[in-house]
């Protein structure tokens, strides 16, 4: 009966994705990503959002960002947070480090999501090294739990920090299917991803 609901919602969620807001990322060729912070390759059609959260973002995805949500964060100076503020008096996000360090970064994103999205229940995973664009980084897993579906999303994340700039790449799906479905193509992105500080 929970399987029954939890799909029944997620095919809901992908009939609400609204059509047409995208550009089609062919598989194959090298794209320029974030503002040409990255340059990664698919191997398979995604959608690349229009819309972004901030200067610094990119969003690509396959089924609709509920259902699997790539996103590129290309080269977020110190002082700035991941994304646009909502409201910075109130509801202040947290900012990227002149003194950030690789373990920063699982709290960093975080607490944006504690904020930007009202996300009560996130928790950090496994934390390994990695490498991100041939640069050191970390890599690391998360839960969480959207209040607004009550879908369990499940994400993987690499980060790197070059030039005093951080650069991340997030990945998160309903643990259901879509994460298992789409994370070897996930991870073929992330090995051809070079970065362009």
């Amino acid at each position: 009966m929970i399987v029954r609901g939890a799909c029944a919602a997620l095919l809901v969620l992908a009939l609400t994705t609204p059509a047409g807001a995208h550009k089609l990322v062919e598989p194959g060729s090298p794209e320029k990503v974030a503002d040409g912070a990255f340059r990664a390759t698919s191997g398979t059609t995604w959608n690349r959002l229009q819309q972004s959260e901030g200067k610094y973002q990119e969003v690509w995805t396959i089924d609709g960002h509920k259902l699997n949500r790539l996103a590129f964060y290309g080269g977020v100076p110190a002082g700035k947070p991941l994304v646009k503020e909502r409201d910075k008096k109130r509801d202040p996000l947290p900012k990227v480090t002149e003194s950030m360090l690789l373990p920063d970064v699982p709290n960093l994103v975080e607490r944006t999501y504690r904020t930007q999205y009202d996300i009560p229940i996130f928790n950090i995973g496994k934390q390994e090294p990695a490498t991100l664009g041939g640069k050191e980084g970390i890599r690391f897993e998360y839960t969480y739990v959207d209040p607004g579906d009550e879908v369990e999303r499940r994400g993987e994340a690499y980060a790197a920090i070059e030039g005093g700039k951080l650069y991340l790449v997030t990945f998160e799906a309903p643990s259901l299917h879509y994460f298992a479905r789409d994370a070897a193509e996930v991870r073929s992105i992330v090995k051809s991803v070079t970065l362009r500080p």
